[in-house]
């Protein structure tokens, strides 16, 4: 159980770029100021840090050096873009257990698309042995077939997957911070550059940079009526073991256990940020975590509006389809945006009344599927 004593009560983005502008730190850091103004505490108050991100030979402990921090708990995650929701809640338990006061928690990266291929072809063992010596195209490819998988299975048709990155790029327009805000129609979806079949340039999530953070502490130290409370979270890694671009991920084996510690069901979340490297992806996620059943995600996606005024708001702020993908950030971006909105914080793309909502991450993308699956529900405190 999570404490409901401790949670979120300050949130913060470093601007997004397509070309990096500086080094990782300054990305992280710029995030880390932002957030820390939101939750109206000092530097000098923090003493917990956890770091999602890509630090080569560096660590959340030389991190806090970087940062002048002097810390009695540090955590960096090892399961992409699942990780942040576990280093979120790791870092409540933390606080809970009188580990750390405040905990700092950063994701992000400083990357663009050059650079981002020669990281994910060193990414894991697996893939620098066993894929990148037979010419390795990166996730893609893996996902290219999962969606045909999943299309033939089912019968899930392109124009379906293509709601989730249109109504998407609808929420991102009215997000200033997306790097991605031109219109968008389904036909312009349709008609996309082939990437690996059936994916298409707007199946892709676009690699950049930039940085998201949280503060984690107390919830009686937040600015009135701006707490994030975290009712339950979960993670599973390395499921279903051995298959080879599975059409799950781990969510459906721990989604009733969520849903029950939570005290709420599916239909009772105000809105979902996903983890949406590409829409198959998302649509995976809202399957199994049980907001329609296995293979229904076609008629649901036909069923309901996904923008912020929609009847299932998903990615609010246009989620990595059009905000970018910035490294480690990407797998915080949805637990930011999620605190915006219980905030009221929204802007014009507020969700009217949002009082709880549900954040799922995925990563570790090896050999055959993704290792890491996770998913967080908060409420307004």
């Amino acid at each position: 159980m999570l404490s409901r004593d401790v949670g979120i009560i300050g949130y913060g983005s470093a601007a997004y770029d397509k070309k990096p502008r500086h080094t990782v730190f300054g990305y992280l850091g710029e995030a880390a100021r932002a957030a820390l103004a939101s939750a109206g505490i000092s530097k000098n108050e923090l003493n917990g840090l956890s770091v999602d991100a890509n630090l080569g030979a560096d660590t959340a402990v030389s991190t806090a050096e970087y940062f002048g921090l002097s810390l009695s708990w540090a955590y960096k995650s090892t399961a992409a873009g699942a990780g942040p929701i576990i280093s979120v809640t790791s870092a409540v338990r933390a606080v809970d257990a009188g580990l750390a006061d405040y905990v700092l928690c950063l994701g992000g990266g400083a990357q663009d698309i050059s650079s981002f291929k020669k990281r994910i072809a060193q990414f894991t063992a697996a893939v620098s042995n066993y894929l990148a010596p037979h010419g390795y195209g990166g996730p893609p490819g893996m996902h290219a077939i999962i969606q045909r998988k999943h299309m033939e299975r089912y019968g899930t048709r392109r124009e379906q997957l293509g709601r989730i990155a249109v109504d998407q790029r609808a929420n991102a327009r009215l997000n200033e911070a997306a790097l991605l805000r031109g219109p968008m129609t389904i036909d312009d979806y349709l008609s996309a550059k082939l990437v690996a079949d059936p994916l298409r340039l707007y199946d892709c999530v676009m690699p950049c940079s930039g940085a998201e953070a949280l503060v984690i502490g107390p919830l009686d130290r937040a600015p009135a009526g701006k707490g994030v409370r975290l009712l339950s979270a979960r993670e599973r890694h390395n499921h279903p073991v051995g298959e080879i671009a599975p059409l799950c991920g781990g969510w459906e084996l721990f989604r009733d256990a969520l849903f029950d510690e939570a005290g709420f069901s599916p239909r009772e979340m105000d809105f979902m940020q996903c983890y949406d490297n590409f829409p198959i992806m998302a649509a995976m996620q809202i399957e199994d975590l049980g907001f329609c059943g296995k293979g229904e995600i076609g008629r649901f996606l036909e069923e309901n509006g996904l923008t912020h005024d929609g009847s299932f708001p998903l990615n609010t702020g246009g989620g990595q389809l059009s905000c970018g993908q910035a490294g480690g950030g990407a797998g915080l971006l949805g637990l930011v945006e999620a605190t915006r909105q219980l905030r009221a914080e929204g802007s014009a793309r507020q969700v009217q009344g949002a009082s709880r909502g549900i954040v799922s991450g995925f990563g570790m993308i090896s050999y055959g599927h993704g290792l890491s699956a996770s998913a967080v529900i908060v409420e307004k405190a």
